[in-house]
């Protein structure tokens, strides 16, 4: 039986010296060892991303924003709202976890006070901090259930309670919550695998164990 292909956009500014960028590039070949795929993964700069035509994006079978640095976050507004219009699997770990958030509430208009509803990252610096996942979803808690549910961050944001409320009844799904009784993992309702983790799930990726997180996205995006 021949071997399916994926080609995969990872949106995001790549610097190698950051460890983060260099696991994303390693957890994808976990996955993609695992599942027995043909897999080709390309870099594209948030600025470039920004300028895709609907013709551009079709060119993949899925999107991953990598995780912070970026040179201009101000793009990825523009880029999460056109993926949020396609039926292709997107997956955000890390720091683009919070301007996901700060996208559906611009589009729901949710803020209409001006009030601030979620917190700036309550991280210092490029430290990395332990999370404990409590998985709320059943599909979170079997991907969970032989995987180690402590997980690395540099990345964790706290919401008001009655933002959570109104995501939560009709815009995302909340997956999972840390220790914190923060939401740390939701997708997208009514997308067929749109999904953010505030963690970088890339960190704990081996070749042994890749990451569950990964290669559900990875299946999501053998979905045509």
């Amino acid at each position: 039986m021949s071997r399916q292909n994926l080609k995969i956009a990872v949106i995001g500014d790549y610097n190698f010296t950051y460890n983060t960028h260099h696991a994303t590039n390693l957890a994808l070949d976990h996955a993609a060892h695992f599942l027995e795929l043909d897999l080709s993964y390309y870099w594209v700069k948030i600025e470039e991303a920004s300028q895709f035509k609907n013709s551009d994006f079709k060119e993949f079978d899925g999107f991953w924003i990598s995780p912070a640095p970026f040179k201009n976050p101000f793009y990825l507004n523009g880029i999460l709202k056109s993926l949020m219009e396609l039926n292709k699997a997107v997956f955000i770990s890390g720091e683009a976890f919070k301007i996901f958030i700060d996208v559906l509430i611009t589009i729901y208009h949710i803020n209409l006070s001006g009030e601030k509803m979620i917190s700036d990252n309550l991280i210092d610096g490029e430290s990395f901090e332990r999370v404990e996942i409590i998985p709320h979803s059943d599909a979170l808690k079997k991907l969970y259930e032989n995987h180690n549910n402590i997980e690395l961050t540099s990345s964790r944001y706290s919401m008001y309670p009655s933002l959570i409320d109104y995501l939560n009844t009709k815009i995302i799904d909340i997956e999972g919550f840390n220790q914190f009784d923060d939401p740390e993992i939701i997708s997208l309702k009514n997308h067929p695998f749109f999904v953010a983790s505030a963690f970088c799930p890339q960190i704990s990726s081996t070749r042994e164990i890749p990451h569950p997180l990964v290669y559900t996205f990875l299946k999501a995006c053998l979905i045509p």
